[in-house]
């Protein structure tokens, strides 16, 4: 009974104190609770949306510049294949045998060809490079005539080798500058073959061969002296035939040999130093750039041997249709390399358009013909449909810096329009257009917006220039872009 009466005391804390603590605990969890319970007209206006307020967007004063953008690629311009028209080392004479055609030189990859280069070799034979628009399409020798003589002649003269009149007739004139021109290259010119050199002997011994009928028909040796044609004569006359010669067979014989002389002066024409078809390249503007080489050693020169390329560099890019129509030639460009380079460029072509290689020249490539020039520049071709993509190049003034960059790509910035000077500038999205067509702008104002006739100007990149229209604008105003 005494141990039960100890230990009541400490018993009745411990009740106590859970009591307490239950307590506690439901009135924080109803406090919790009551926090977290709303009215409905509570909940009714926490689901009310906020409140609407205007987006804007503070007015600029800046020069406004309308671009055209455009990637392209990096590469050196005008490029054109190159192909040999005939023959090397021969000129197709009479029963002249054609050996197979075997590349033992090849063009040089990058190398630069000026005028009187040799770009390749075949048969040990070489292949020059002159200037000129009319391509080689034959060769060339005595009796040769035409526009491709005429450039030839033109080219001999500039590389020093005087030919005499530059007619576009082959001759004699023309035949020795030939031959000085190849020896100072350390080639021969081509000459006559042996077979060629044989048929000149059987002419002339047939010509001999008449002159003795003539002599003989008339009867006697006494009139030798009047009836020697010799090489290239014009046939026998003399005094009246004998009694005892037959005036048939000397008629038939003086006609022999006109027919002889005239079979001699016919191939002596054609008889001489000659240029084979396949040994001179003829191209509209030197000095070109050998991009790639086309046949490979000991191989057969058919078809391209090589491309060529000016020495300048461009960036052909491709832009759309309703950007290239804003384009003209003569326009400034901006290029930016991958690698952060940056230099000016011009519009060079837009579309198909653009200046020809031998735009301005004359049959031999001399340029002396008046080239007419066209201030406006050329309009762009950007054909029927407006929205095809029309194709760019961009000339570099300074190609220097960009000839390490052939095969990279480049960004291309045209500026197509700029404002006069700085003006205010807001987004398209703030100009608003109402029924009557008259624009406006809506600016903020102590917590108002207040609309604000305005005029129109230059757009560009998502930007249009404003000028108030009875109404106050000024940099800074805050314009209502969307709510």
């Amino acid at each position: 009974m005494s141990r039960g009466l100890a230990r009541g005391p400490k018993g009745r804390g411990k009740q106590v104190g859970t009591i307490v603590g239950v307590v506690a605990l439901v009135g924080a969890g109803g406090w919790f609770a009551g926090t977290q319970m709303q009215s409905p007209a509570d909940a009714a206006a926490s689901r009310r949306p906020p409140e609407v307020r205007p987006v804007t967007v503070a007015v600029e004063h800046r020069k406004l510049t309308a671009t055209v953008i455009a990637q392209g690629g990096v590469e050196f311009g005008a490029p054109q294949g190159v192909s040999l028209s005939g023959s090397v080392g021969s000129a197709g004479g009479s029963g002249e045998a054609e050996a197979t055609q075997r590349v033992t030189k090849l063009p040089q990859a990058g190398a630069t060809l000026r005028e009187g280069s040799v770009l390749m070799q075949v048969n040990g034979r070489p292949v020059f490079v002159l200037r000129g628009s009319v391509p080689m399409y034959r060769s060339l020798g005595p009796s040769s005539s035409g526009d491709d003589v005429r450039q030839l002649q033109s080219a001999l003269r500039r590389l020093g080798h005087d030919p005499g009149a530059v007619s576009g007739d082959y001759r004699q004139g023309t035949a020795s500058a030939v031959g000085r021109w190849y020896q100072g290259k350390g080639f021969q010119a081509h000459q006559p073959g042996v077979a060629d050199q044989q048929q000149l002997g059987d002419l002339e011994a047939a010509v001999t061969d008449a002159q003795r009928a003539v002599l003989a028909a008339r009867g006697g040796g006494a009139e030798a002296g009047s009836d020697g044609g010799g090489k290239g004569g014009s046939g026998a006359s003399g005094p009246p035939v004998s009694g005892e010669a037959s005036a048939l067979e000397l008629r038939a014989a003086r006609q022999q040999l006109d027919r002889a002389n005239a079979a001699l002066s016919a191939f002596t024409a054609t008889y001489g130093t000659k240029v084979p078809a396949g040994e001179v390249v003829f191209l509209p503007e030197l000095p070109v750039r050998v991009d790639k080489v086309k046949v490979r050693l000991g191989g057969t020169p058919d078809g391209e041997v090589a491309t060529v390329t000016s020495s300048d560099v461009v960036v052909r890019a491709v832009v759309p249709g309703a950007d290239g129509s804003l384009l003209r030639e003569g326009m400034a460009a901006r290029v930016e390399t991958a690698d952060g380079t940056r230099v000016r460029g011009v519009v060079a072509q837009v579309g198909g358009t653009g200046p020809q290689a031998d735009a301005g020249k004359d049959a031999d490539g001399t340029g002396e013909e008046e080239k007419e020039e066209d201030e406006a520049g050329s309009e762009p071709d950007v054909g029927a449909d407006p929205s095809a993509p029309v194709q760019l190049v961009i000339s570099v003034p300074d190609p220097g810096t960009l000839k390490n960059q052939s095969g990279g790509t480049a960004k291309v910035t045209i500026e197509v329009g700029a404002s006069k000077g700085a003006v205010l500038v807001v987004p398209v999205a703030a100009v608003h257009t109402s029924a009557d067509g008259k624009a406006r702008v809506q600016v903020q104002r102590d917590g108002q917006v207040v609309n604000v006739p305005v005029t129109v100007g230059l757009s560009a990149a998502g930007q249009v220039e404003v000028k108030a229209d009875g109404g106050s604008l000024d940099e800074g105003d805050q314009v209502v872009v969307g709510r």
